[in-house]
């Protein structure tokens, strides 16, 4: 077998950025119609929910394509994979700056959605296969950056684009991002060296999926992820409606700004991993539930300030929450844990998807207001979800005090958290 890829050699850094601009253009395309839902009501004279489904429908069926690309990949490469569900996406993107009414509009985000879980799906994967440990754990930083890069990146161009010439060429610009994308894309990630095949054994699959679902530590690290990025990703759907109408007037240019509160939630999620370690892991995440609690409560203030900075304090709460629950997940499986890891971002855009239908009846029932009480149930449910998570894995094992326990007199072992997709 050939030797595997070494950290900074000029191989390595192929590589690596390949697969980081393949992230940003993902990204970039899934998150592109964020700022723009107010524009869309508007000109195609559609509700907050329909409006809200160019971005629901995407990540639902890109949470699907998640169970089929892995296994596929498995069997015929990854390369030819993500370097062919890129090249659809990109096709995706320049056909829905062309789309004629919302139905064509909506089919192609739904089709787009699927093709762009081709690269988060086996870029892990394909860096397993080619790397060393050492150039695997600098790449993977570097691979998580760009899709916290990629969904910024997205957003404000999205946002600029809209503001000068419409929604239309906000699609534009992710599809000739997209196109540039895929030519440095094939040109810099090398040829797969040292893949071996295996043979797809769906029932195996099917087995590994099902014993995931029948393990409630598992599950409940599940209902946590897709819960609280449920009520994350549509807050700030919902966010643009409020802001785009008086008193604040923002255009879809200072809609896309709004998601740099992004960057707060990275840095929380990069230090999450040392700030844990040795600590329950259940509580960290009811304590970044909190957190993101905390910041959409204090968006009823109604002032900019006040709402950038819950937004701000919602990204630390919901990033500290979603990385130490991807890493519970991979602690946990004690078999296939490539599949319980897929699984659990199938629950986490899943609830993305959602999200849209759940706020939905609190805004037209009393706007903002309506929309923070529907986001304060479910994260009171997911706060309950990870104290239950607490108490099943502890509870038997500590006999110290509740105060004790969250200043870390209960200790574990755990592994460094690891962000998935945003």
């Amino acid at each position: 077998m050939n030797p595997p890829i070494t950290a900074r050699t000029p191989a390595f850094w192929r590589a690596t950025l390949a697969l980081c601009l393949g992230s940003i253009a993902i990204f970039a395309n899934l998150y592109a119609p964020q700022p723009l839902l107010p524009l869309l009501r508007s000109d195609l004279g559609i509700s907050e929910l329909e409006a809200s489904l160019t971005v629901s429908v995407t990540t639902f069926t890109l949470g699907l394509s998640l169970l089929l690309f892995g296994p596929l990949s498995d069997a015929i490469g990854r390369r030819a994979i993500m370097f062919t569900t890129l090249a659809l996406t990109t096709a995706c993107a320049l056909a829905l700056a062309f789309a004629p009414d919302f139905g064509t509009l909506l089919a192609l985000r739904a089709l787009q959605g699927f093709f762009l879980g081709g690269v988060p799906a086996l870029a892990l994967a394909y860096l397993g296969d080619e790397f060393d440990h050492e150039a695997l754990l600098l790449a993977v930083g570097i691979y998580i950056g760009g899709n916290s890069i990629g969904g910024i990146a997205g957003r404000l161009l999205s946002g600029a684009s809209a503001a000068e010439w419409g929604w239309q060429a906000s699609f534009l610009a992710a599809g000739l991002l997209s196109l540039a994308v895929l030519i440095a894309f094939f040109l810099l990630l090398p040829p797969s060296r040292r893949f071996q095949p295996k043979p797809l054994r769906p029932r195996a699959m099917a087995a590994d999926l099902a014993h995931h679902l029948r393990n409630p530590s598992i599950l409940g690290a599940y209902f946590i992820g897709g819960l609280n990025f449920m009520v994350f990703i549509n807050l700030y759907s919902y966010v643009t409606f409020l802001l785009s109408a008086p008193p604040y007037h923002l255009s879809p240019m200072w809609l896309g700004m709004l998601f740099l509160t992004y960057l707060s939630g990275t840095v929380a999620a990069t230090f999450s991993g040392r700030l844990v370690r040795g600590r329950s892991q259940p509580l960290a995440m009811a304590a970044g539930t909190l957190l993101l609690l905390g910041g959409t409560l204090l968006t009823l203030i109604p002032h900019l300030g006040a709402i950038i900075a819950g937004l701000m304090i919602n990204a630390v709460g919901f990033f500290f929450a979603h990385s130490q629950a991807a890493s519970w997940v991979s602690h946990k499986a004690t078999r296939a844990r490539a599949s319980a890891s897929s699984l659990y971002l199938v629950f986490y855009y899943g609830g993305a998807s959602l999200g849209g239908f759940y706020l939905g009846p609190y805004w037209h029932l009393a706007g903002w207001s309506g929309v923070v009480l529907g986001a304060a149930l479910a994260l009171t449910l997911t706060l309950g979800l990870a104290l239950w998570l607490h108490a099943r894995e502890y509870g038997g094992d500590c006999n110290c005090q509740w105060w004790r326990r969250l200043t870390g007199a209960c200790r574990e072992t755990v592994l460094p958290a690891e962000v998935n997709g945003r």
